[in-house]
């Protein structure tokens, strides 16, 4: 038992912790784990379609393997047979690599807090999309940033004002971007735009983090170049994962970047875990070798695709006119808007969770500035179709009554 605090202690946190505050993520979670309530709050994936089997065999042979290697220390920027395997999924996708290239995360979130840390001083600025990630806020806060949010519309980040914010921001240090089925909106960054980016950055001196844990997750047409691929001065850092490909319990991600980059974040690896579960790596590792994941995860869009059109069409059928959701070509939200003066953070205290028993994300958090409270992030991955209908009508009903 932990013995209480002594009344006179009073703790001298570090400055820092003052960004350091409870999110939406940690609420939400436990409202996932509440069966009386529909929650399209988390970015779960759909649990039914994990590869429980396939999984379960490749975990027991690392196991069993007699040399033990999948249950002793690793080096520490992953083990060299997964960080090749990461490598030629890559190069498959156009991102040319190898596996001196990749470095091993404790899930790409991991490398947020690593990009921030080796990037920006305390009252440097971060640009952002408008709004942006809601869990890369939560990484970069301890690094105690300024944010520049550019706006976004459906071609993603405005390069305009990404421009004449950059024009007057010295202190710009980073980009940070969702380019693929962006994180909240759904929307994705147009070819043109990706182009327009890497120009920028080269001319003002940046780093780009690409994060991309949704961008295998496409539902209709070719995939757009990385970022990556259309680096010309090794300015950008690619984040990847399998939580969304695979499954998220692995935490497995990783970081491609160039060089002098990916040296710092190897060497924040060591400080932070020394290095990522070997037993997790090895069992992965053996999947990619037996298994073929992109049958999986041509499994995982015809599913997800057709929960979107379940959503939207329900979102349609019972919400108010007024509001209105995005239509994305992959990933696992839709962001609604609802009219001016509209709070959804009231409404899911007040309404939603109590009368409709759903819940989504509230979309103020998801705005590095000003929060604008009339938006919400819907997911529609996690649950079934049946389990979407009703709560969307629900949600509806509810709406159309307080609206």
């Amino acid at each position: 038992m932990t013995a209480p605090a002594s009344p006179r202690l009073a703790p001298r946190f570090a400055t820092r912790m003052d960004q350091v505050r409870p999110s939406a993520i940690r609420d939400l979670l436990a409202l996932g784990a509440d069966p009386s309530i529909i929650s399209f709050g988390g970015g779960y994936p759909d649990a039914t379609l994990f590869p429980r089997g396939l999984l379960d065999g490749v975990f027991r042979d690392a196991i069993a393997d007699p040399s033990g290697d999948a249950l002793q220390y690793a080096p520490s920027d992953g083990l060299p047979r997964l960080r090749a395997q990461i490598a030629a999924l890559m190069t498959a996708d156009g991102t040319p690599c190898t596996a001196d290239d990749i470095l091993i995360l404790q899930g790409s979130q991991q490398g947020l807090d690593f990009a921030a840390k080796m990037l920006v001083n305390p009252g440097e600025t971060i640009v952002v999309e408008d709004p942006t990630f809601l869990g890369a806020l939560i990484a970069f806060a301890p690094s105690q940033p300024r944010y520049a949010a550019i706006p976004i519309d459906a071609d993603g980040m405005d390069m305009d004002a990404l421009a004449a914010t950059l024009a007057t921001t010295p202190s710009a240090r980073m980009i940070y971007t969702v380019p693929d089925f962006q994180n909240p909106t759904g929307v994705t960054l147009s070819l043109p735009r990706r182009h327009r980016l890497i120009d920028l950055a080269n001319r003002h001196d940046l780093i780009v983090v690409e994060d991309t844990p949704y961008r295998h997750i496409r539902f209709d047409g070719d995939p757009l170049p990385t970022l990556k691929s259309l680096d010309t001065e090794g300015r950008v850092i690619h984040l990847g994962s399998f939580s969304k490909i695979l499954v998220p319990a692995l935490r497995l991600g990783w970081a491609l970047a160039s060089p002098p980059l990916l040296e710092r974040l190897s060497l924040l690896k060591v400080a932070a875990d020394t290095q990522t579960s070997t037993l997790n790596m090895a069992a992965t590792s053996l999947f990619l070798d037996r298994h073929d994941l992109w049958a999986h995860v041509a499994t995982l869009r015809a599913a997800y695709r057709r929960k979107k059109e379940v959503m939207l069409d329900a979102i349609r059928q019972h919400f108010p006119q007024e509001v209105t959701a995005t239509d994305p070509q992959g990933g696992l939200f839709t962001w609604a808007r609802f009219p001016e003066g509209f709070d959804a953070t009231a409404f899911m205290r007040d309404h939603a969770l109590p009368k409709a028993r759903a819940a989504y994300v509230p979309g103020g958090t998801f705005f590095a500035t000003t929060p604008r409270p009339n938006h919400a992030r819907i997911n529609f991955s996690s649950q079934s179709e049946d389990r979407i209908r009703q709560g969307i009508a629900a949600l509806g009903a509810t709406l159309k009554a307080q609206m």
